[in-house]
């Protein structure tokens, strides 16, 4: 089974043998539900910060339901750790404001992170959670208890008074004028 409109997964080019895993879980766990990976597209980007500007072209085809983003932002020693996390942050929740198309992301940014064994190992375990959190969130397009920015197109929320009490109610509208 494959959703209508295709998913788009971008990773960072950057630290692969930590990002691997979370594509790779991403994958599998689409598969227990009964998705292909013929309904993703998948992107290269060179590091994490290329990513908000390649989800952005892609969300702006309007062939996506959702883009996935993952990456790992360390410090390298040549750009502040700081204002790489943040300027990557900030472009996928903009991006994704602009675009009105969700850009979930599993760009971790660990403030202390060293190559060695024990901190490679836990990021790569987590990379696995990270995954598997992207594709429920994917997943959950077709749940009713969704968040409101995975609604379809032109739902909307009705805004009704209560009978019992002056407060102010609001039910969830799936007509498509939205009136």
């Amino acid at each position: 089974m494959t959703p209508r409109k295709k998913i788009a997964y971008v990773q960072a080019a950057w630290h692969a043998d930590i990002t691997d895993r979370c594509k790779q879980a991403f994958t599998a766990e689409l598969a227990k539900h009964g998705y292909d990976e013929s309904g993703v597209d998948f992107f290269s980007a060179p590091g994490s910060l290329e990513i908000p500007l390649m989800a952005k072209k892609l969300a702006k085809t309007g062939k996506y339901a959702a883009v996935c983003v993952s990456g790992f932002v360390v410090d390298g020693g040549i750009y502040r750790h700081e204002f790489v996390a943040q300027a990557v942050l900030q472009g996928i929740v903009q991006t994704s404001l602009e675009t009105e198309v969700p850009i979930l992301s599993a760009v971790l940014t660990p403030h202390h992170f060293h190559e060695h064994a024990v901190h490679e190992d836990f990021f790569r375990a987590h990379m696995v959670t990270k995954g598997q959190e992207l594709a429920t969130a994917c997943l959950s397009r077709s749940s009713r208890n969704s968040p409101p920015w995975l609604w379809p197109a032109g739902t909307s929320l009705r805004r009704v008074r209560s009978t019992a009490s002056s407060a102010t109610a609001y039910r969830l509208d799936l007509s498509a004028s939205g009136e």
